[in-house]
């Protein structure tokens, strides 16, 4: 339950927060105060990577594999699109929980009624499940390619995250970050390589990102993956976990304070994310550059690429580096969404329990519909259900970015830090936008299951 009502002197809150987000590791990395401009980056740098982990995990790999190798080039500028989107979002997502003080799940249990804020839960629980499975998944899907590990014990392996989170953030928050950036390191360098050997068009890759094609609307296939693309890029359960994460500084809860923790955690989350850009990129051009060249328009499954990028390449071990990148993106990516689980279920139901105990049951929420589809669907359907599991999360997304933005444009809750008129217009813009993609993706389903 919420603590005392509090007035409206106090940003416009109707609730005082019950505890700080992640209490435990609540403004517990201090932040030198003389430092120079590159000290103090490295200090705030951390929380901008364990969101953009959400930005390169296995359901980003599906729908650029199947987008890849469909339409080739064609839909690298819904990628660029996606990524630019979720720099302003992200953005204003460390905005509010700097100046607030609130994560966006406490911000929305403050602001709205008891019914409303509990649908907003049930909403991102859905979409952290829809996330999971995808991340689960993948991870089960790289450790069969690697070892040989059956499906279903290759998904029971990944639930074991919850004690490394646990084992880690014990010991302090910069040993988590510490691994994921590690992990992004080992993405980025195997995909590097991938793009390096699959010689791609450098032509095709510009026209691709700068020149959007109007098929795009006007195909509901393509249309179904850019939006897939869509979902797997901008995550709505990012929103809710960057908010919480940028309180682990202990910086300073003044104005000045609070501009410079802004100023460095979006610089941060800004690098991040374009690392984040080049490895989704990366997937797609691969996939366009090797399957599409050679007459492969149907690779969406994992599996399939895996096979084919050896032979098709002409180079041993580029399936392995393929494969490596997927383990280590899969298990970045499900460190990354246990913790937005917790963050979720405390700041939208303020439940006090002991840590260990909380992060069982948020894992437990997301893992347990992975395992009942992978032992329904085994290896059979993995893409199809990756790409649904996006277009799913697209679906969810609007409901996090509409109170995001929102909370950010209301001058009574943000006061001096509220957005100048042009980001209130250009993030308004970008949540429309997002809500006519969605509404469209139903149109288009609805249609198809009637014909």
């Amino acid at each position: 339950m919420a603590t005392n009502i509090v007035d409206s002197s106090e940003r416009g809150w109707r609730y005082a927060a019950a505890r700080p987000s992640l209490a435990e590791v609540h403004s517990s990395l201090p932040i030198p105060a003389s430092a120079g401009f590159l000290r103090k980056l490295l200090a705030f740098a951390g929380p901008g990577f364990l969101v953009a982990v959400g930005y390169m995990d296995p359901g980003n790999w599906a729908t650029d594999l199947a987008g890849g190798s469909k339409y080739n080039y064609t839909l690298l500028s819904v990628i660029m699109l996606s990524n630019l989107m979720a720099i302003l979002l992200q953005a204003l997502s460390i905005k509010l929980g700097v100046v607030t003080g609130r994560d966006l799940a406490q911000a929305c249990r403050d602001h709205y009624s008891r019914p409303v804020s509990f649908l907003l839960w049930v909403l991102c629980e859905i979409a952290i499940a829809a996330c999971d499975l995808a991340e689960v998944i993948g991870s089960a899907i790289a450790l069969n390619l690697l070892f040989g590990i059956p499906m279903i014990w290759g998904v029971c392996l990944t639930a074991l995250d919850v004690l490394i989170i646990l084992f880690l953030q014990q010991k302090g928050f910069r040993f988590i970050e510490a691994l994921v950036i590690t992990l992004i390191g080992t993405i980025g360098v195997c995909f590097g390589l991938e793009v390096l050997l699959s010689q791609p068009s450098l032509l095709g890759i510009a026209h691709g990102f700068f020149i959007p094609s109007p098929q795009i609307i006007r195909d509901p296939g393509m249309l179904y993956i850019a939006i897939g693309i869509l979902g797997a890029t901008v995550m709505p359960h990012n929103l809710y976990l960057h908010s919480s994460i940028v309180q682990t500084r202990q910086f300073e809860r003044t104005p000045k304070g609070k501009r410079e923790a802004i100023r460095f955690s979006t610089i941060d989350s800004t690098i991040a994310l374009s690392i984040a850009l080049f490895v989704n990129a990366a997937i797609l051009i691969v996939a366009a550059s090797v399957f599409y060249r050679h007459g492969y328009t149907e690779v969406a499954e994992i599996q399939d690429a895996h096979k084919l990028l050896t032979p098709l390449l002409g180079v041993t071990g580029a399936s392995t580096i393929f494969a490596l990148a997927l383990l280590a993106s899969g298990q970045n990516s499900t460190l990354t969404g246990t913790l937005a689980g917790q963050i979720v279920m405390e700041g939208f139901l303020n439940i006090r329990m002991r840590p260990w105990l909380r992060r069982l049951i948020t894992r437990a929420i997301a893992i347990v519909p992975a395992v009942i589809v992978t032992a329904l669907y085994g290896e059979s359907g993995t893409a199809k259900l990756l790409i649904l599991s996006q277009v799913i999360l697209s679906l969810q997304l609007s409901f996090a970015v509409f109170p995001l933005v929102m909370f950010t444009s209301d001058k009574l809750k943000m006061g001096e830090f509220v957005n100048p008129a042009w980001i209130k217009v250009l993030s308004w813009i970008v949540a429309v936008f997002i809500a006519v993609l969605n509404a469209w993706l139903l149109v288009q389903t609805f249609k198809a299951w009637l014909a």
